[in-house]
């Protein structure tokens, strides 16, 4: 702790790692089991506590509590864990809970994801890379959200819901079904599909032929027209017609992929 930075009012824990460079600001709380790597800073009026690491880089804003126990009455105080990666930003009054025996028994965050103000991050939840969090999203437990997906302000997730890398939702969105990579979604409930994340994968680099194909991969996947072939059926040929389209194999892959919700769908495929 000798070349870390330690507020006179902050409050470590014995047995608390407080590693080179970190600083602990004012009426911070730092539990026994937690760990700040390298540069972590905690502005002030932090608490940090059970089984919790915040690797490098790491900032945390005023008021944030992370690493409080699981709200899921089936927790039984079993040594669960949160992990915060590197050069990730938490601001003000965010709260995000350890796993459960459950779940996995940890929750992560990702490394260079923005978590604003009001955000809450429940037990178990996985959470990517580069990953958007607006103002007041809530994550209720079990959700994953892929690599550079955004999350609308106030926007509200059910329990094991997927949401796919680089997708988008919408601010103010009850998110009740999972949504698949480069996904474009908002409304209340039902949620629907608004077809794909464009802005997102124009500013990714992605290249606009490719965005052109995904484009038609997603009109052949939630668009047809052919009421006589399953969703199946019209989805196995469209992974037949894109085979070795990487991007495009990875939403069929995650359509396919075992889940415990169905998946986000357009306005007409509900309808059918």
């Amino acid at each position: 702790m000798s070349r870390a930075t330690i507020h006179e009012t902050a409050i470590i824990d014995s047995g608390a790692v407080i590693e080179d460079g970190a600083y602990v600001g004012p009426y911070c709380c730092v539990g026994s089991e937690v760990v700040l790597g390298p540069n972590v800073k905690l502005k002030s009026h932090v608490v940090v506590t059970g089984i919790t690491k915040i690797c490098a880089g790491s900032i945390v804003y005023p008021f944030a509590s992370l690493g409080q126990a699981p709200q899921d009455m089936k927790y039984k105080e079993e040594p669960s864990r949160l992990e915060i990666g590197e050069n990730t930003v938490i601001r003000e009054y965010v709260t995000a809970n350890t796993g459960t025996e459950n779940g996995g028994m940890v929750t992560r965050v990702g490394n260079e994801c923005l978590i604003m103000a009001y955000c809450h991050i429940a037990h178990d939840c996985i959470i990517g890379n580069n990953v958007i969090m607006v103002n007041g999203v809530n994550l209720s437990g079990h959700v994953v959200v892929g690599d550079h997906a955004i999350i609308g302000g106030m926007s509200a997730v059910k329990q094991f819901i997927r949401i796919g890398k680089h997708a988008m939702i919408g601010g103010d969105t009850g998110v009740d079904r999972d949504v698949i990579p480069y996904g474009l979604v908002r409304g209340n409930r039902l949620t629907t599909l608004h077809g794909l994340n464009i802005i997102g994968l124009k500013r990714r680099g992605v290249p606009a032929d490719v965005i052109k194909q995904m484009l038609e991969a997603y009109s052949d996947i939630f668009e047809y027209t052919d009421c006589s072939a399953s969703f199946t059926d019209n989805l196995q040929a469209v992974s037949d017609k894109y085979v070795g389209q990487r991007n495009i194999e990875e939403i069929i892959d995650f359509i396919k992929s075992p889940s415990k919700n169905p998946i986000c769908t357009t306005v007409a495929n509900d309808e059918r």
